[in-house]
């Protein structure tokens, strides 16, 4: 609720929970010239920096990939769109993870979460709570239980579905893996990594069956993930009202695909002696350029966002164990911890919305001091 437009009554009002006889004191806005051109200025800084921040990226990965497949030596010309999108989705990366940390709100999110991943003294603290994190909220994302056990477990089988395809494709994409035979066609191969040897195998026994199926696994876990999400967006009025089908629907029909051709590849090897295999090849291949390239424009990119989410669960929780919880200013319960409290603060101020003070109260006192101001500010003016 915004107060009401008169002067005199706004700039006699005292800030929310300040001592009686004080006054809120507002800064005059900038000229619209001033605003003009430092609105014109940021974005084209910001565009430059994540331009640069993606190129850089992108020059080192094509850097890693000649270093690491010994100057193209070990590199699959076979596989080189995955390579290409690889690249792309390298510089679409950068390039969005910039622009997002040069928001206010995100560059305090960037700087305490990371900071809280990197410090020693949380370390020393608490030694045990950065790898419990990882594996709670990270790996395990114990938080999506609460919503929905059937959604946590969707997004578990997708999440590792996608974690074991994407440590498989990427190496062997890139020239980083590969398997060689002394006879040429088996059954024993040995796995290197950057030329390396790192394991022997029998492509006959169950070793080898996991080494060349790995990626079928990972198809058969993410296809009922997907088809679940799929499902509830279809079924679920709460999702359907809110849904975006370039941006809800699109990504989990790609991952059907790339996952359904790929299993597809292996049935046509298998069982139909190679018949279709081509035009499956190709349809698995433009599917997963396609996901790799729209990964860092869409909901996927959360995936990126993910670990400073992390960091700031961990500089949350070191707050707690120092026991700096900060009460409401009216109630006295307890809201969250004093430094989580601040740097919220300090990102309404970034942001310039003038009710930062706001923050140091709980949610049923929000309710009624808004009422309370509807009353006496705005329903008075009917009277």
């Amino acid at each position: 609720m915004t107060e009401p437009p008169e002067a005199s009554a706004a700039d006699a009002r005292p800030a929310p929970g300040a001592p009686a006889g004080t006054t809120a004191v507002t800064a005059a806005p900038p000229s619209a010239g001033g605003r003009g051109r430092s609105g014109a200025a940021a974005p084209r800084s910001v565009t430059a920096r994540a331009t640069a921040a993606g190129v850089i990226v992108s020059l080192l990965l094509v850097v890693a990939i000649v270093l690491g497949s010994r100057l193209l030596e070990n590199f699959d010309s076979a596989l080189l769109p995955y390579a290409v999108a690889s690249v792309f989705l390298a510089f679409g990366v950068a390039y969005r993870y910039t622009v997002w940390v040069s928001a206010p709100g995100a560059r305090r999110l960037f700087k305490k979460g990371w900071g809280s991943l990197f410090s020693a003294a949380n370390f020393r603290r608490a030694p045990t709570a950065l790898p419990k994190m990882i594996a709670t909220y990270l790996g395990f994302q114990k938080f999506l239980g609460a919503r929905s056990h059937a959604r946590w477990a969707a997004h578990q089988l997708i999440f590792w579905g996608c974690v074991l395809a994407a440590l498989i494709t990427f190496p062997l994409t890139w020239g980083w893996f590969t398997f060689t035979s002394h006879t040429g066609s088996g059954p024993g191969y040995e796995m290197r990594i950057w030329g390396f040897k790192i394991i022997g195998f029998d492509s006959m026994d169950f070793l080898g069956w996991l080494m060349f199926h790995g990626l079928d696994i990972a198809a058969v876990l993410v296809i009922p993930g997907a088809s679940y999400f799929l499902w509830r967006r279809m079924k679920d009025r709460g999702a359907i009202t809110g849904q975006r089908f370039g941006y809800d629907l699109v990504p989990l029909i790609a991952l059907v695909v790339i996952s359904v051709t790929g299993l597809l590849l292996t049935f046509s090897s298998i069982f139909l002696h190679g018949g279709g295999y081509e035009f499956l090849a190709i349809l698995h291949m433009v599917s997963v350029v396609f996901t790799l390239i729209y990964i860092p424009f869409g909901k996927f990119f959360h995936i990126v966002q993910r670990p400073a989410a992390v960091g700031m669960q961990l500089f949350k929780y070191t707050g707690r164990q120092d026991q700096e919880v900060l009460g409401c200013r009216r109630c006295g319960e307890p809201i969250d911890t004093a430094p989580y409290v601040e740097n919220l603060r300090g990102t309404m101020r970034d942001l310039g919305l003038g009710f930062d003070e706001w923050a140091e109260y709980c949610p049923r006192c929000k309710r009624v001091l808004r009422g309370s101001a509807y009353l006496s500010q705005v329903k008075k003016g009917f009277k």
